[in-house]
């Protein structure tokens, strides 16, 4: 054979392979696309699950602790629940839950975190001002939404007024009845701010799943039980 056409056969190899590898790549880019949102819930689906786990365990003195820990409270800074951000949090995992939610009605049963950081939101519910206080005032939390899913606070889309939400700081358990409910623009923020008088709880997420949504659902409840955090009393967080 020639040495040029050696030549050409190697080029020839080359060029095979690398387009072989370009093929491989692409489909491989290909089902991450399409299944990009099924890995995220698939994530998200798991961490909370474990948060929840590791915030059953939490004692007193544990929730006293991460109470300390400095938070972020900047609306503007908060992004849209995907893979980027879910990823950073599963990578990281250094969570400090101060409590935990449940709304039974909805299948909602969540860890609390100190503050709106990104890892906060992908696992569970934020607190949206400094030194909140649970069963005091205006306790204001919120969470990511997913359209007819059964994650984070998706599920208050079905939520109905008159049910129960509860809190838990391992010390007391705080029962709050829903009585409104309202689909508001973003700038309406006014709805996490105390009113004199009323011990209550606010939780608020996006009315849908779309990028840059600006309307929040916003859901608010009275105070209207609390008690001592026993084994019995904490049986409304377990997801049974």
């Amino acid at each position: 054979m020639a040495q040029g056409d050696k030549k050409k056969q190697k080029r020839g190899g080359w060029r095979t392979w690398a387009w072989r590898i370009f093929i491989v790549l692409g489909f491989a880019v290909s089902l991450a696309l399409i299944f990009n949102e099924q890995i995220k819930l698939f994530m998200v689906n798991q961490m909370s699950q474990s948060a929840v786990r590791t915030t059953q365990t939490l004692k007193k003195s544990d929730v006293k602790k991460n109470k300390k820990v400095k938070a972020s409270y900047d609306f503007a800074k908060v992004e849209a629940l995907d893979l980027n951000n879910v990823t950073k949090a599963a990578v990281e995992r250094n969570l400090k839950p101060i409590g935990m939610i449940s709304v039974p009605s909805v299948s909602i049963y969540l860890p609390i975190m100190k503050g709106l950081g990104g890892n906060n939101l992908a696992v569970g519910a934020g607190t949206m001002k400094p030194d909140q206080q649970m069963g005091k005032r205006n306790y204001a939390l919120a969470g990511h939404h997913i359209h007819k899913q059964k994650t984070l606070f998706s599920p208050l889309e079905n939520v109905r007024t008159g049910a129960n939400i509860y809190i838990t700081d391992k010390s007391t358990v705080y029962t709050y009845k829903i009585d409104f409910q309202k689909v508001v623009d973003k700038s309406q923020v006014q709805y996490i701010d105390d009113i004199p008088g009323k011990n209550m709880i606010t939780l608020v997420t996006c009315s849908s799943n779309q990028i840059l949504q600006p309307e929040r659902h916003i859901i608010q409840g009275q105070l209207v039980h609390t008690a001592k955090a026993t084994n019995k009393t904490l049986r409304v967080f377990a997801n049974q």
